[in-house]
């Protein structure tokens, strides 16, 4: 068990490190991260739960106005010295309400569910890719690309536009890298103006933790250059969007041994990975279309999850509720090094916490049940037509928001995962979201109705 340190020592590291203001930050129903600044002389009322907030002012949080406040509660063992203001510490924190832990705070939510994993004997390791695009302000009052020779088709892993971006990635890097996440590669995405860092993996709270402070820190870097990092899915649309590739598995929770790994078990399907793993597939793709909701959570990600689009290359994203190998048109993925199960259909912009926990409890009631996911595919999932692949029995992920919204609210799943109060803030949440965007009257309708009759 660790030994958290006292207030008075910890005042005491954050002072000689430099450091001002602490930030006891939780997140909103987005997965981006709210908070107040506090004092280091006042840190000790901080990790108490001093600061306290409004949950009505904020998305997503199921509080009336009326209520009373819920409370930063700070994980110590996260503190971390914000690279890009190193007067400042940031804390992960939970949501606390009346003394006792808020239903609804997300990161609450996923430590259940990492309990209940650790309850069978389990670790849930988790990987997120990173993918962001990066852009300046253009004068026409749009936005472009950073680099001027950021232009060409298939802009995919160029060293030279990677290069004119690096005051911007090589700072964040360095920082991802002094921080401890162990950056192994970095490069020029698919889409102009876009990149993907990978880094080492760890549990899942730990990254999702990782996950929601890597987008602010990658925007306060970028703004320092007079700049901007996006998290929008899929900001153009004759270019591929930002996944956040979730690479997932199970160890022992006592050895760390790698329950997916094949030395460690059978592997059924000859895909590289145990038959708990192919239990862990089954229990996401039972669940897929509710998950969907989760890990795309915005009108702009079903615009990247489409059969095919006028893109460079490819789409990149699935549609199908499949698995198979080192196959990239599967939902869920098993790379060539095996050991560990890859879903594609997660991007950028969903809250990590509310989207590990969904696929951890779909992949763990797969196991109880030792469900089976059928034969893998290994082969192009794009070259099948719409009637091909109903014939083969195999389902397509929700088209658009209102149908993943609908397929979250009728799956028993969500809301037990989820709690009462979260399952019914974030389905009113995204239905109103749904609803505002189909009121909108958007430019296209502009220009292709407003003199066609």
């Amino acid at each position: 068990m660790t030994v958290q340190p006292s207030p008075e020592s910890l005042k005491q590291t954050l002072q000689d490190k430099g450091v001002k203001y602490a930030l006891a930050g939780y997140v909103d129903i987005h997965g981006i991260i709210k908070g107040k600044f506090v004092p280091i002389s006042h840190i000790g009322r901080m990790l108490k739960g001093s600061e306290l907030f409004t949950g009505a002012a904020l998305d997503g949080v199921p509080q009336d106005i009326a209520d009373n406040e819920v409370a930063a509660m700070p994980d110590v063992a996260t503190m971390t010295v914000c690279p890009w203001n190193p007067e400042l510490a940031w804390f992960a924190s939970d949501l606390h309400l009346d003394g006792a832990p808020f239903e609804a705070c997300s990161r609450s939510i996923l430590k259940r569910q990492v309990a209940a994993a650790a309850d069978m004997g389990f670790t849930f390791n988790l990987g997120i890719e990173t993918e962001f695009f990066l852009f300046k302000d253009s004068v026409d009052g749009g936005f472009e690309p950073i680099s001027g020779r950021d232009i060409l088709a298939k802009p995919c892993y160029d060293p030279r536009t990677l290069g004119d971006n690096m005051h911007i990635v090589g700072e964040l890097v360095e920082a991802m890298n002094s921080m401890g996440w162990d950056v192994y590669s970095f490069d020029h995405e698919d889409a102009n103006g876009q990149f993907e860092t990978d880094f080492t993996y760890t549990d899942a709270l730990g990254m999702a933790d990782r996950l929601v402070f890597f987008r602010l820190m990658a925007n306060e870097i970028a703004r320092k250059h007079g700049a901007f990092a996006s998290f929008m899915p899929k900001p153009s649309a004759n270019r591929t969007g930002s996944g956040a590739h979730y690479n997932m598995s199970l160890a022992d929770r006592e050895t760390g041994r790698n329950l997916f790994d094949p030395a460690n078990g059978d592997d059924i399907h000859g895909c590289g990975v145990t038959e708990m793993a192919y239990h862990f597939i089954a229990g996401i793709m039972k669940h897929a279309k509710a998950i969907s909701a989760v890990i795309a959570p915005t009108v702009n990600s079903y615009k990247r999850l489409v059969r095919k689009g006028a893109m460079s290359g490819s789409t990149w994203a699935p549609v199908f509720v499949c698995y198979g190998n080192n196959n990239r048109t599967n939902m869920l993925r098993i790379p060539s090094q095996g050991g560990r199960v890859e879903c594609r259909a997660a991007d950028i912009a969903c809250n990590p916490y509310l989207g590990a926990v969904m696929i951890l409890a779909a992949g763990l009631e797969g196991i109880r049940e030792a469900m089976d996911p059928g034969q893998p595919h290994r082969e192009n999932m794009y070259n099948y037509s719409d009637k091909e692949v109903r014939e083969m029995g195999i389902e397509m992920l929700p088209q658009n928001l209102g149908e993943a919204i609908d397929a979250f609210e009728a799956d028993p799943l969500s809301k037990q995962v989820f709690g009462q109060a979260m399952f019914e803030s974030f389905v009113q949440f995204k239905r109103d979201e749904w609803t505002s965007y189909h009121t909108h009257v958007s430019e296209w309708e502009i220009q292709r109705y407003l003199k066609f009759f």
